[in-house]
């Protein structure tokens, strides 16, 4: 694990051995790694804690970072990294005045001065450390913007800054294809000058270099390197004449240059400078990257550009894995789709749809197939190995394809879009060809789809769909009874009383019922059967964060224990497998970090081995090993039995909750056998299932009316199917689990209760949330579960402390008008 937000900006020493690092968002890190074995070798914690660091460089000895912050406030630093110390050198703070900062980088020649620009100002930047010893003498420095009134022509936005190799100048680099020329106005003091004075920079001259915005300006052995929007790359020399450049009709806009460390050799032809003297032109190779998400290496003896890499330029936000082979498809918003053999990390082959924007991708369950989906509706069903399409594409879809899915034989192709309908293919044969028709399509929702889903019907070989909403509706569609133009609905249940539902999969067959599993909003996991849809288990999920937002039964070759299963899940920014059988256990999941910005698609890999995430707006996806064994061996660490459980009560074992707890559970025994009675009592370890809901609230857990429905069902029908017998009471043990998964993750938090007033109440005269109390009580009687009037009158008089806890008061006692 690295960085916990993505990474902004990063430098590397000058021999190449050494990377830093820098990230912008809460808790940011400085990470120092060795490239050599890629390990970090210096973590800096709480660098700029306001927001992270904007830009960072490193001196030419490799000693000392110059970081800047990406507060509001810009704080510069100047860290001796190799030094255990948490604190840096010296510090200084920009004033709010100063236009924001966004390049630094080191003189070569003096690592005491350092410049940075933004769009519009240069600042020079001097500090001592001294007697080697680190002092807090800030780094001090001196810089304006420029004005076109100034030199009386256009300067342009400024990119990079670097200083001369020469002199002590300092040249900036414009969008308007200009170098501004840098000067001190009097000699520099030197390092050891104490204290260290400001040395005034003055902008001497405009040069123009070219018409083209110059995006990359850096120094290579003797020769300032520019790099510009039209993918040149020019030299200059000390006098800031052009000796050579490069140029290539593939190549767009530069956005960085890294030369080789190794030094040039000597050419047996060199190349002769475009200066009058043709003096021999001898540089380093080097690497570009552009704008497009393309990398060159230029081998400069005979100017060759060799493409090293081309990647999407819009976002990733659809993966495939193959259902029988070590392919995975990947999808842009550029319209490029890949197929990668991971195993090798070698691209087999591409396509791109220069008029699509790949939403989503999906093969067949035979691997024959893969079809993808368009932000624009269309649906595409390619050739899964060559990426041919096998018909024409379809487009009866109005808005972006999010979900698609095969069913089990491979007949039938559904998608979901983002104009809440669901769309079905057949495929047919005519003349002998197998082709594919459009079948039907259904508005089914009214709000967003999650889940989109084919399975198996138990009685039979007949494929069954369902899709998951945000609406809370789980609906089921009657393919048989389906025909052209006409989608049936078999089944629509509600799924959730105040949660949303977020993603949806069919749980292995563990055991004699068939499951469904859905994960919510509230970190909630249920299994529902698969035929009456009852929620028979809700159990507490991962809780890394936010909640789950895609999950996938993780495949298995383990044929010796074919009972060990596993689920792979993505939340917002982190990827995780979880341990089945789900029973709210926290130790069975873990999870990692993944896209920082947002996770956009899960896949598995056909043999359980792998997991591969895309991250959307950054473009990239990431492939995770999967450590089953590692997993497993952490499941124990947490506690045998209810110790998991017990240490997710406050104080744990020991703790007054739980002696609370066991306090409430023996005084519900009393009550079930009546408190008032002088018989003798029947020492039991269980309480009848009646006394579940007034134990749980007693707790501090008020559960709804269907939320306690469900909790009953779920213990009364534990173990139906096994024995054919209900079960009517619960032990301690048993009702613990039951409220750690039953009750909110989290706790009913005061901003939670007075955001529910703040919906149900209306502005005042002063632009105050207020609710009239006759209001509010008719709310709770006609509202959500409705409140009779004399059970809202015997919970108002019993609040008030008018009504002895338990009683009812008579209802014409109590004024619900207001």
């Amino acid at each position: 694990q690295g960085h916990s937000n993505a990474i902004s900006c990063l430098c590397v020493s000058e021999d190449r051995r050494w990377v830093a690092t820098a990230d912008r968002g809460p808790d940011p890190l400085i990470i120092v790694w060795d490239s050599y074995s890629g390990i970090p070798v210096r973590t800096i914690f709480d660098s700029h804690a306001a927001g992270g660091v904007t830009a960072i460089a490193i001196s030419r000895d490799a000693k000392y970072l110059v970081t800047i912050g990406a507060g509001a406030v810009q704080r510069v630093c100047v860290w001796k990294w190799t030094c255990p110390a948490e604190t840096p050198v010296c510090s200084a703070e920009l004033p709010r005045a100063a236009a924001r900062q966004d390049f630094v980088v080191f003189n070569p020649q003096n690592a005491s001065e350092f410049v940075s620009n933004s769009k519009s100002q240069v600042i020079f930047y001097l500090w001592v450390s001294r007697s080697g010893a680190p002092q807090d003498q800030p780094p001090t420095g001196a810089g304006s913007p420029l004005a076109p009134q100034t030199f009386g022509k256009a300067v342009g936005h400024f990119s990079q800054s670097v200083f001369h190799f020469n002199n002590s100048q300092a040249l900036t680099g414009t969008s308007a294809g200009k170098l501004v020329l840098w000067d001190a106005l009097r000699p520099r003091p030197l390092p050891r000058e104490l204290p260290p004075k400001p040395h005034t920079m003055k902008a001497l001259k405009l040069v123009p270099m070219q018409k083209d915005g110059i995006t990359v300006l850096t120094v290579s052995d003797s020769y300032f390197v520019t790099c510009d929007v039209k993918g040149d790359v020019k030299f200059y020399d000390g006098q800031l004449q052009l000796v050579n450049w490069y140029s290539h009709p593939h190549v767009g806009p530069i956005r960085s240059i890294s030369f080789s460390k190794s030094p040039p050799g000597a050419a047996a032809d060199p190349a002769g400078s475009c200066t009058l003297g043709r003096q021999p032109f001898v540089v380093r190779n080097f690497i570009l990257s552009t704008a497009d998400a393309t990398v060159f290496h230029v081998a400069t003896d005979g100017t060759k550009y060799e493409k090293l890499m081309e990647e999407p330029k819009r976002a990733v936000t659809a993966i495939a894995c193959h259902p029988g082979q070590a392919l995975v498809a990947v999808g842009s918003h550029c319209g490029l789709l890949r197929l990668w053999d991971y195993e090798q990390s070698t691209c087999l082959v591409s396509r791109i749809f220069t008029e699509g924007s790949i939403q989503c991708l999906c093969y067949s369950p035979e691997g024959h197939l893969l079809a993808a989906g368009f932000t624009d509706g269309s649906v595409h069903i390619l050739h899964a190995i060559s990426l041919h399409s096998v018909c024409q594409e379809f487009k009866f879809s109005h808005g972006p394809v999010t979900h698609m899915s095969f069913s089990h034989d491979s007949e039938y192709l559904a998608t979901a879009d983002e104009n809440l309908a669901v769309t079905v293919y057949r495929g047919v044969v005519r003349q002998g060809r197998r082709c594919w028709e459009h079948l039907a399509g259904l508005h089914a929702h009214a709000r967003r789809i999650r889940s989109l889903l084919f399975g198996v019907r138990l009685d039979g070989h007949e494929p069954r769909l369902l899709s998951l909403a945000e609406d809370r509706q789980l609906v089921e569609y009657d393919l048989s009874s389906s025909s052209k133009g006409h989608l049936a609905v078999l089944h629509r249940d509600r799924v959730e009383q105040a949660a949303v539902p977020l993603c949806l999969a069919w749980y292995p067959q563990l055991g004699v019922e068939s499951f469904i599993l859905t994960a919510n909003s509230c970190y909630k996991m249920k299994l529902y059967n698969t035929t009456t849809k009852m929620c028979r288990k809700t159990v507490l999920g991962p809780t890394y964060g936010s909640p789950l937002e895609k999950m996938q039964i993780l495949p298995t070759t383990n044929l010796t224990d074919p009972q060990k299963r596993y689920l792979a899940y993505i939340t917002k920014d982190k990827v995780g497998v979880q341990v089945l059988p789900v029973d709210g256990n926290p130790h069975k999941s873990s999870a990692f970090i993944c896209h920082p910005d947002g996770v956009a698609d899960l896949a598995c890999s056909y043999d359980g081995r792998y997991v591969f995430t895309a991250g959307g707006d950054d473009r990239t996806v990431m492939k995770w090993e999967v450590n089953l064994p590692a997993l497993d061996a952490a499941v124990p660490l947490g506690g045998q039995d209810l110790e998991p459980f017990y240490n997710l009560l406050d104080g744990g074992r020991d703790g007054d909750f739980f002696r609370e707890l066991e306090d409430y559970f023996y005084y519900a025994q009393l009550r079930s056998h009546s408190i008032d009675t002088m018989e003798t009592r029947q020492v039991s370890t269980h309480i009848p299932l009646e006394e579940i809901p007034f134990v749980m609230r007693a707790m501090g857990f008020y559960p709804s009316e269907e939320k306690i429905e469900e909790m009953i069902n779920e213990v009364k029908f534990s173990e139906y199917v096994d024995t054919g017998k209900q079960v009517t009471k619960i032990n301690l043990g048993d009702f613990i689990k039951l409220y750690i998964n039953h009750r909110p993750a989290f706790g009913l938090s005061m901003k939670k209760i007075r955001r529910a007033f703040q919906v149900l109440g209306y502005d005042n005269e002063n632009g105050e949330k207020v609710i009239d109390r006759g209001d509010l009580l008719l709310l709770l009687q006609r509202r959500g579960e409705h409140m009779t009037e004399e059970e809202l009158a015997a919970c108002l008089t019993t609040l008030l402390g008018t009504n002895p806890e338990g009683r009812i008061s008579e209802p014409g006692n109590c004024d619900t008008s207001g």
